[in-house]
């Protein structure tokens, strides 16, 4: 499918979705209360996004933005799926790793490092840092003593 194609079919589905075309990929932005049924649909066999390359976290200070890098590889297509978390004081978005099981580790990264808790995740703990560790070092207030102030 093409971007356009791809646009068509997914708004035929969520009428109220907004998209973003000036990367290389097409991009779809939504809330996080969004993720989830978005996600399912795309891995059913309409779209067959079977493949989830990348999971991150971006802090923007005033919302954290959980970005998804998905691939079909049976139609060669990709996508970005961007969901917004707009409560940086406590941020929750539903697990996707029970449909793509690379994104186990990749949430308890971002859980680990900005700080984001994933719904309904089978193994929600620290995976990089130690499990006294205070604050999300990734997070753009995060202080501590040992950093070099600019």
């Amino acid at each position: 499918m093409t971007g356009e194609e791809l646009k068509q079919s997914i708004t035929a589905h969520f009428p109220g979705i907004a998209y973003d075309e000036t990367g290389e990929f097409l991009n779809v932005l939504i809330n996080a209360d969004e993720l989830r049924p978005l996600m399912k649909l795309l891995l059913n066999a309409e779209f067959s996004f079977d493949y989830l390359f990348c999971l991150t976290c971006i802090d923007w200070k005033t919302h954290l933005m959980m970005v998804y890098h998905l691939l079909s590889k049976t139609h060669r297509h990709n996508i970005v799926v961007k969901a917004k978390i707009a409560d940086t004081n406590n941020p929750e978005i539903e697990t996707v790793s029970d449909l793509w099981e690379t994104a186990n580790f990749h949430e308890r990264e971002v859980y680990d490092l900005f700080g984001v808790k994933f719904l309904n995740h089978p193994d929600l703990r620290r995976i990089l840092l130690s499990d006294d560790w205070e604050g999300y070092p990734l997070r753009k207030n995060y202080v501590d003593e040992n950093m070099i102030k600019l």
